[in-house]
């Protein structure tokens, strides 16, 4: 059996891949400070301070206990074995687990949260490119 990792960016980044957002898209959610690079460097850290932790959390619309507490081997094994799916095991482990069923109703909010933001992106995108057009033009 594989160790369990405790690197905590590590954890980052396989949550953020299970959901399939990008490292950017999580930067936009993180605020103005951020960027994917600095995403990158993130999640190549293995400690991370509580309240960046939350943030990061909250950006991605999970628990930090979700991240916290991710098993790589756990969620493959439910997605591999139609009878830990059907019995509702558990994905991670700790005080705040999720039952497979829940996970999974959680992952396609999430995704349906994530086109609404890739939406609103691509819509701030064009009205800058509008209000860049109009700039040249009155130059």
């Amino acid at each position: 059996m594989a160790q369990q990792t405790t690197h905590l960016g590590e954890k980052i980044k396989r949550v953020r891949e299970m959901m399939g957002v990008k490292q950017d898209a999580l930067a936009i959610e993180l605020g103005d400070d951020w960027n994917q690079k600095k995403v990158s460097m993130l999640e190549a850290k293995a400690e991370i301070d509580p309240a960046l932790l939350e943030q990061v959390a909250n950006a991605l619309k999970v628990p930090k206990e979700v991240i916290e507490n991710f098993d790589t081997e756990k969620v493959f094994n439910v997605f591999s074995n139609h009878n830990t799916y059907n019995d509702a095991s558990f994905i991670v482990n700790g005080t705040n687990n999720y039952a497979a069923n829940d996970y999974l109703d959680k992952i396609i909010e999430l995704h349906k949260e994530k086109e609404a933001l890739f939406e609103r992106m691509l819509k701030e995108k064009d009205e800058m490119i509008a209000r860049l057009e109009r700039m040249m033009e009155n130059k």
